[in-house]
């Protein structure tokens, strides 16, 4: 049975390392505690993107990550992370206020079986849209 697990938990190692790799580029080797700024579109439109670290140890964090839209045809979303400093890993605890299972609990009826997995890819996505796509030079640290 282990043998199963074992490639999916190497495939989400990895992704959580290179998310750690990313998240550390865009919040300054996180030194502060708030980072509050606009990602700018191609088409020169924006979004503000804020990231509030609600919890810190000497080798945890927990960083709530908010995007919000102008425009109300966009989703906003929210996002709560645990970056291991240790271990240099980054791990999606809850998003939109629901918490993943872990891997070895049952999966309830109301999320898939590879929910965990599918929200640190989302967070893969969302680091990269946000180097693709530029930061303003208006970067509040707080």
């Amino acid at each position: 049975m282990m043998l199963n697990t074992l490639p999916k938990t190497a495939h989400q190692q990895t992704i959580c390392e290179a998310n750690f790799i990313r998240l550390k580029k865009i919040l300054n080797n996180f030194k502060e505690l708030q980072y509050c700024f606009n990602v700018v579109n191609p088409n020169n439109s924006s979004f503000l993107v804020i990231f509030n670290v609600i919890h810190k140890t000497n080798h945890t964090l927990i960083i709530e990550a908010k995007q919000s839209f102008e425009k109300k045809d966009l989703s906003n979303f929210i996002m709560r992370i645990q970056v291991s400093m240790d271990a240099k890993l980054v791990e999606v605890i809850s998003y939109q206020g629901e918490k993943a299972l872990p891997f070895f609990m049952k999966v309830s009826m109301t999320q898939s079986r590879d929910e965990k997995l599918q929200q640190n890819r989302f967070l893969t996505e969302w680091l990269e849209s946000i180097f693709i796509s530029g930061i303003s030079t208006n970067v509040k640290f707080t």
